[in-house]
């Protein structure tokens, strides 16, 4: 797996990148909210501003000729409070779901282009949770951030500025409390980034978990380990429950903090204002527009006091977000590659080395040939390194050493897209999707018309069991194929490859699940498909590969012998033996193949 790339994580770092690559695009309707939220803000300040009037005009002067035009100005305030509140939200909204939707487009986009070795060694459950949580918390981030700068900050400012109007020295007073929140605030946040991380990762594994088990539900009821299961569930939902709590515990300190520090300053403005109101060097009305102020500013401060902790939970999402954007695939197109176009589609291992760890080599210094229009066998033990081959053909995976060429171009030269559209495969582990069973064989060849549909099907033995079924062609497989039995699935994923009609063809154990007449048919179906068509099967079956041109015999990563059916069983060696394990006859004594096998390991 590729290495991600060095990435700053500072909290400045990443609100910048997320600016740029998700904010940017949407800069016209940002701008549009921060006029409403300019508008809900200019409407704050008048609201409390307004209260002067209506103290000193009203009630104290009792002036009934400013009585409307005071409550026509308090009712157009307000309205344009609500219109310019409901415009920002609609429009904060919008960019929001659009930020999701975007960073999901990219998101998907970038995964699909990671090597099969990056699935193999990320949990589905991790992964879901980049799409889902991740990309939620971060949309939050950037919504409250925005929107604390915007209407609770301009809001704030607007406040202030009344406040100062009426009485610098009350307004002095009331907003020390900005700095001596600073720092605990700040220190929160830094300790809610980190609780969030560990619990984005334990929702991950928690996901993967229940993915696991809902999937191998036979397994589990069919060995009893439902209580195991539900111990396993328990302990991570536990793990979850006690660093969300923990995270709502350090955001909720950030409460008592403004309480505290607010009530402090009401209180010196309440005696210091109450003693001015007292000794008449300032009016009634001034000193309640300027509470109106205080009070209203009061929400928007403890939102912005808030808003550091909302952030960094955001950003705990983005940083994980962006660790994954950042790691590059390993098998991906050379500068300089170019479109590979198959011609005879002879397929040569020189001298390959590979492994999946480094300790344990799965191919050491093979070489072999697959002839152009020939159908080529690799057969041998367990383990052997037949299925890594395979693998390897289509650049799943890379070859550490030595080289793979296809009419004697290296692979590693083309680009993958030319490449991988010269191939069908067909693998023992059937992939189907929860779609319906037209689909899953459109799959192969997306565009083509119902007949090629149709023809594919019947090539497989498939067209039979398809039209038995309540809706034909358009029955749901449900997920991973589950509706179906695992021969009827095997069938569709040769139907799938049939309507490929690919130059070549890749088989890894095609007939596996197949019942006598079902193979039967399959295999004359497979003896046309693969005529003039450069194939490469691997079968534990013996039966399947005797017509073979070629066979490789392949054990612990090398290759033991090759040739024909006949030719093999005439070299009595590791073939030959494996052939007479399967089809020993009643007079042959079992112990005697067995024997043979064990000495061909060896």
């Amino acid at each position: 797996m590729a290495p991600s790339q060095s990435q700053d994580n500072s909290t400045a770092a990443l609100v910048g990148r997320l600016a740029r690559e998700s904010i940017r695009p949407y800069v016209g309707w940002i701008v549009a909210a921060l006029l409403c939220m300019l508008l809900v803000a200019a409407a704050t300040g008048a609201s409390a501003w307004l209260m002067e009037p209506v103290i000193n005009k009203v009630f104290v002067e009792k002036n009934k000729a400013l009585l409307w035009p005071i409550g026509g100005a308090i009712l157009i305030t307000f309205l344009i409070k609500g219109l310019a509140n409901y415009g920002q939200a609609v429009l904060m909204s919008f960019v929001g779901q659009r930020i999701i939707t975007d960073t999901q487009h990219r998101l998907y986009a970038h995964l699909t282009g990671m090597e099969l070795g990056f699935f193999h060694d990320s949990p589905t459950g991790n992964l879901i949770s980049r799409f889902t949580i991740d990309i939620n918390m971060m949309r939050a981030a950037v919504s409250n951030a925005l929107t604390g700068v915007g209407k609770d900050f301009l809001s704030l400012i607007f406040l202030i500025g009344v406040m100062f109007y009426q009485d610098w020295v009350l307004a002095l007073i009331s907003v020390f409390i900005f700095p001596a929140a600073v720092l605990p605030i700040v220190r929160l946040g830094r300790r809610i980034r980190k609780v969030t991380i560990n619990t984005q990762e334990e929702m991950g594994q928690f996901t993967t978990l229940l993915e696991q088990t809902f999937q191998g539900a036979r397994v589990v009821k069919a060995y009893g380990m439902e209580e195991y299961e539900k111990g396993r569930v328990r302990n991570i939902a536990e793990r979850v429950f006690g660093l969300v709590f923990k995270a709502a515990r350090i955001r909720s300190l950030a409460s008592p903090i403004m309480e505290t520090l607010g009530g402090v300053a009401v209180c010196l403005v309440v005696l210091y204002g109450g003693f001015r109101v007292i000794d008449q060097s300032m009016d009634p009305g001034s000193f309640f527009s300027f509470i109106t102020a205080l009070l209203l500013a009061y929400e928007p401060m403890k939102r912005l006091a808030n808003l550091n902790a909302a952030l960094q939970e955001g950003l705990a999402g983005a940083q994980r977000l962006f660790q994954l954007l950042d790691r590059e695939p390993v098998i991906k197109d050379a500068p300089e590659a170019r479109p590979l176009a198959i011609g005879r589609g002879e397929i040569a291992l020189d001298h390959v080395r590979f492994a999946y760890t480094p300790e344990q080599p799965a191919l050491d210094g093979i070489s072999l040939t697959a002839p152009a229009g020939k159908m080529t066998a690799l057969v041998g033990p367990s383990g052997a390194g037949k299925s890594t081959i395979l693998n390897l053909i289509p650049r799943f995976y890379d070859v550490d050493a030595g080289s793979l060429a296809i009419d004697g171009i290296d692979i590693r030269t083309c680009t993958l897209d030319s490449l991988r559209s010269g191939m069908a495969l067909v693998s023992q582990e059937i992939v189907l999707f929860d779609d319906t069973i037209r689909a899953n064989i459109a799959y192969g060849r997306m565009g083509a018309d119902e007949d090629a549909i149709t023809a594919a099907a019947k090539g497989a033995a498939a067209h039979e069991f398809i039209i038995e079924l309540p809706d034909g062609y358009e029955t749901y497989v449900g997920e991973r194929g589950v509706k179906l039995s695992g021969g009827q699935r095997q069938r569709l994923a040769i139907a799938r490859a049939m309507l490929r009609d690919a130059p070549i063809l890749l088989l890894d154990e095609a007939t596996s699940a197949l019942d006598t007449e079902s193979e039967r048919q399959i295999q004359a179906a497979l003896e046309r498909l693969t005529r003039d068509r450069t194939t490469l099967v691997i079968a534990h079956r013996l039966s399947t590969v005797i017509d073979a041109d070629i066979i490789h015999v392949i054990n612990r990563g090398r290759l033991e012998e090759s040739g024909s059916h006949a030719e093999l069983l005439a070299k009595g060696g590791i073939y030959a033996r494996l052939y007479a394990l399967q089809f020993a006859d009643d007079n042959q004594p079992k112990a005697a193949a067995v024997a043979g096998v064990a000495g061909a390991g060896e």
